[in-house]
């Protein structure tokens, strides 16, 4: 038994090595861009709609619901990239039926592209919300000593976020693993469904994590109210 996707070499030609990560990785993102190319074609504003359409349109709005019920005011403009994330791991959990199939996201290597996206993500969002000079100064907050601390909690909530998904995904994948060569009939089926869902609680959690760090991210200061004229400054 092998503890990670990366240890299932697929194709090698001496150096260079394609194992199951990247198949699988590049199956999957194919699938999610045919699938939505699919879905997407032959969109209806009547009463009549498709049933893809229509798993489509309440997947849209929950996840843009949940955006703003985290904090942020504009969760159409967040969409693209935390529904991607979340439709990713979540897929990756549910292809886990198929059989051969290894989720990616049981790597480390895909873990760790997976929170450095969204490392990369929280400073765009904020320098485009509040501006370069402002995002920065929050580093400062609330005094200059601060600096370095603030600099480690990015790098630790990366390394967090990085290894708590890899840590469940293949948790989960060993201890089926282990009980198919135990008990390889019904038990397993009960584990693997658990599996399934513990996938897309771990779809949930980062996510949600990711949505929280750019809400953090994207605060802006509030404006005062001046309570005799009501003007704002």
């Amino acid at each position: 038994m092998h503890l990670s996707p990366d240890d299932v070499i697929i194709w090698q030609y001496g150096v260079i090595k394609l194992n199951a990560t990247i198949v699988f990785t590049w199956g999957l993102m194919l699938m999610l861009a045919i699938g939505s190319t699919v879905i997407t074609r032959n969109l209806s504003t009547g009463l009549t709609r498709s049933r893809w359409q229509n798993l489509l349109e309440f997947l849209v709005t929950a996840i843009e619901k949940q955006i703003e019920e985290v904090g942020l005011s504009q969760p159409r403009k967040h969409l693209s990239f935390l529904g991607t994330i979340f439709l990713f791991i979540a897929m990756a959990s549910l292809c886990t039926i198929i059989p051969g199939y290894e989720p990616p996201t049981g790597s480390l290597s895909t873990t760790v592209a997976l929170a450095l996206c969204v490392f990369i993500a929280v400073p765009l969002f904020g320098i485009e919300e509040q501006g370069i000079r402002e995002y920065f100064k929050s580093y400062l907050k609330p005094t200059v000593i601060m600096l370095p601390f603030n600099i480690i909690s990015e790098i630790s909530r990366t390394l967090a976020l990085a290894i708590r998904l890899f840590g469940n995904m293949m948790s989960g994948a060993m201890i089926v693993g282990i009980l198919l060569t135990i008990t390889p009939f019904i038990f397993p089926i009960v584990m693997s469904l658990l599996g399934l869902l513990t996938g897309m609680v771990q779809a949930y959690i980062f996510s949600i994590l990711a949505t929280v760090y750019i809400a953090a991210a994207t605060q802006t200061r509030q404006r005062e109210i001046h309570p005799d004229s009501g003007i704002q400054d």
